[in-house]
């Protein structure tokens, strides 16, 4: 059976089998990457699979095995920092986001798993990286974890109070997790190891933030204010149909968008101190040929950067 290795991945190792030429037949093996059952739920992971492929949102799932899962091909290309940009592919984007976050919780008010997950990680990079005996050295350019401590502190009281609603979230919207399907004009999402019920906003503002990309990262990708309102727009208007059962004539009003910037915006900060954490764990324990920690100091830089920026940014009374 032929085989092709994806590298775009820096998580886990991702291999594709088929007998078919044009790889009609395709199907993935996904094989987990080392220690990252420190950083994912792979139960949960399943189970978020699992809904999502009820609801239309995600490939069959053939299997799971104890270090990986083997589920369908889908057809199409994975998408790169210059397609997200493009107004016809990311109001599909869009869409389809909106199709995920009107999954509903069947009748349970779901917690947001932001502030468990933040000191999850913040708890691993103490535990993981430091001496056992003293106190954790943590690398050179890399905030200390008293600052860290403040810094997530601060977030979760400010940001849990904006009023973000609490929904089915993919959490991990990086370019190359969203598959454009040319022949049928649509995108799906894959790989869920970090779906779960967190605020729309954070979702939307973690998929802005991958505008930068993840190999070269540059933030002058970052969407602009106009672009981002035509964005959530889409997002918007898609949303309150699914949610409210009015197709064709569901208004946005100028402020649900203004609130809605605001609110990604600030979210967007939580989701680099996420990902700066998180690199600083892969870079002690991933085999991966990718280098964590210059990644990680990326982040951790835009956050500090970004913070007064956001949060003189305010939300329409």
């Amino acid at each position: 059976v032929p085989t092709q290795l994806f590298t775009d991945g820096i998580t886990n190792k991702l291999v594709a089998c088929y007998t078919d030429e044009g790889m009609g037949d395709a199907l993935l093996v996904r094989v987990y990457g080392r220690k990252t059952e420190l950083l994912v739920d792979r139960e949960t992971e399943l189970r978020n699979f699992q809904v999502l492929r009820a609801h239309g949102c995600a490939p069959d799932l053939y299997c799971a095995f104890q270090n990986g899962l083997c589920y369908q091909f889908l057809p199409g290309i994975a998408l790169g920092p210059d397609h997200v940009r493009d107004p016809r592919i990311f109001r599909l984007v869009a869409r389809e986001m909106a199709r995920v976050h009107a999954i509903h919780a069947n009748g349970s008010l779901p917690r947001p798993i932001l502030w468990q997950k933040l000191h999850r990680y913040l708890s691993l990079v103490r535990t993981e990286l430091g001496p056992k005996v003293s106190k954790p050295s943590l690398p050179q350019d890399v905030p200390s974890l008293e600052a860290l401590e403040q810094e997530l502190a601060w977030m979760k009281e400010t940001l849990s109070q904006l009023g973000s609603p609490v929904v089915l979230c993919h959490n991990d919207l990086l370019c190359k997790n969203i598959i454009y399907d040319r022949t049928r004009e649509r995108v799906r999402f894959i790989d869920y190891e970090y779906t779960g019920y967190n605020y729309q906003a954070f979702d939307i503002g973690n998929h802005f933030n991958e505008f930068a990309g993840v190999k070269e990262v540059d933030y002058s990708l970052y969407p602009s204010k106009e672009m981002q309102l035509q964005w959530l727009h889409s997002y918007l208007q898609a949303y309150k149909e699914l949610t409210q059962g009015h197709p064709g004539d569901t208004q946005v009003s100028q402020e649900e968008l203004e609130t809605l910037y605001v609110q990604v915006n600030k979210f967007s900060l939580a989701s680099h101190f996420l990902w700066a954490c998180w690199g600083l764990i892969q870079d002690k324990y991933s085999t991966i040929d990718f280098n964590f920690l210059r990644y990680a100091k990326l982040r951790f830089k835009q956050y500090f950067k970004m913070k007064p920026v956001v949060t003189a940014l305010q939300v329409p009374k």
